[in-house]
């Protein structure tokens, strides 16, 4: 199944988002997965200020000036989707999203296709079972692309597999993977877009930021 349209999917919470003091409220939106969202650059070094998180937050406070946002990163660095579905409940239920985005695909070649499939499926019916929109994120590119190595066929095997899910339980897709390859095919270098051999640069993230934040039309 396809996924849903990106101006209708999230048009509650974009009213929401919309309404000025005193019919506003805090909107809590909860970006879980791995240390790409944790703003890992160069490791150890963390450059949350330039990560997708808080580019998306920038983007959508001035998209809707009226409205009290929340930026809540659970995620945390080397962590794949089984070990975040294990912590979903407690560590991100939690915080009573408006907003789930999940973000595993690069550390779950590190599991098989078929554990990181369950992973998956669990948070995104804990979400939806709530009544909680989810984004799904498609990984970000590393310097396994240069070699077309076994290690990026089951990148690419990972990105269909969260494409599926997106369609199957028509939820939001942010497509980094697409966006990601679109820029690099157009003559960009994919160096440009790391600041370590698997973390985005600040370029990078703000591809998958417009990815994000394009679900989120104006009011």
């Amino acid at each position: 199944m396809p996924i849903p349209e990106k101006h209708e999917y999230l048009s509650e919470l974009c009213d929401t988002l919309s309404r000025r003091w005193p019919d506003n409220r805090t909107v809590n939106l909860v970006c879980h997965g791995h240390s790409v969202p944790s703003g890992y650059a160069c490791t150890p070094l963390v450059d949350p200020f330039h990560a997708y998180p808080h580019l998306m937050y920038r983007t959508l406070a001035q998209r809707f000036p009226y409205a009290v946002i929340n930026i809540i990163v659970t995620a945390i660095g080397g962590e794949n989707s089984v070990l975040g579905a294990a912590r979903f409940r407690e560590d991100v239920l939690c915080h009573q999203p408006d907003l789930i985005t999940i973000d595993y695909g690069l550390n779950d070649r590190g599991v098989t296709p078929e554990q990181a499939e369950a992973a998956w499926r669990q948070m995104i019916e804990d979400a939806l079972n709530r009544k909680i929109p989810v984004i799904l994120l498609t990984p970000s590119w590393d310097q396994t692309w240069f070699a077309q190595s076994e290690e990026w066929h089951a990148l690419e095997q990972h990105t269909e597999q969260i494409r599926r899910l997106a369609g199957e339980y028509r939820v939001a897709l942010a497509d980094s993977f697409a966006a990601y390859e679109k820029e690099v095919s157009g003559h960009g270098d994919l160096l440009n877009l790391l600041s370590h051999w698997n973390h985005p640069s600040p370029l990078g993230h703000e591809l998958i930021a417009r990815e994000l934040t394009a679900w989120f039309p104006a009011r």
